[in-house]
């Protein structure tokens, strides 16, 4: 089974796992956010961390529509 889809072209498992990095990006966002305050305090900016998520979860599908068969960057071959 071809794990990569063709160039220009998704499969249902790149949304699963673009939702999947959106999801993890959460958590990281919460801690780096914490991490950043003076005093070390945990923040919960859900603005931001709704963006951040978003951002993840989209970069991770474009990321897949520009990556062809094989894995490779704008090619399929």
């Amino acid at each position: 089974m071809d794990c990569f889809t063709k160039l220009w072209t998704l499969k249902l498992g790149d949304w699963e796992r673009g939702l999947i990095i959106a999801v993890l990006t959460t958590p990281l966002t919460i801690i780096y956010q914490s991490l950043m305050q003076t005093p070390v305090t945990l923040v919960f900016d859900w603005k931001a961390i709704l963006g951040a998520a978003l951002a993840g979860g989209i970069a991770y599908i474009l990321k897949n529509l520009g990556t062809g068969a094989n894995g490779k960057l704008l090619t399929n071959k």
